[in-house]
C-alpha cells in the first residue's frame, strides 16, 4: 500500500508542471468571449509609395565584411 501512495504522489507532482502549462478554462479571471482583434487596413498604394521613397544604396552591404579577410589586389597579367 505504501508502494502505490508514493507512486500516487510523485505521478501526481511530474503531473503538475503540464498541467499548469494547459492553462485551464476560468483560472485567469477573465471572460469567456474570444478576443475581437482586429487587422488594421493596409493601404497598398501608400505601401508601395513609401517603399519607393527609400533610397538605394551606392554600396553593397556586406555583414561580414569585417569577418572576412580582405581580398588581396589581383596582379594584371
Amino acid at each position: 500500500m505504501k508502494a502505490y501512495t508514493v507512486a500516487a504522489v510523485i505521478l501526481a507532482l511530474v503531473a503538475m508542471p503540464a498541467h499548469a502549462q494547459m492553462g485551464g478554462k476560468g483560472r485567469r479571471g477573465g471572460d469567456d468571449k474570444p478576443a475581437d482583434h482586429k487587422k488594421p487596413n493596409v493601404d497598398d498604394a501608400a505601401y508601395k509609395a513609401a517603399l519607393e521613397r527609400i533610397p538605394d544604396p551606392k554600396e553593397k552591404y556586406d555583414p561580414w565584411g569585417v569577418a572576412r579577410p580582405a581580398e588581396p589586389a589581383k596582379k594584371p597579367k
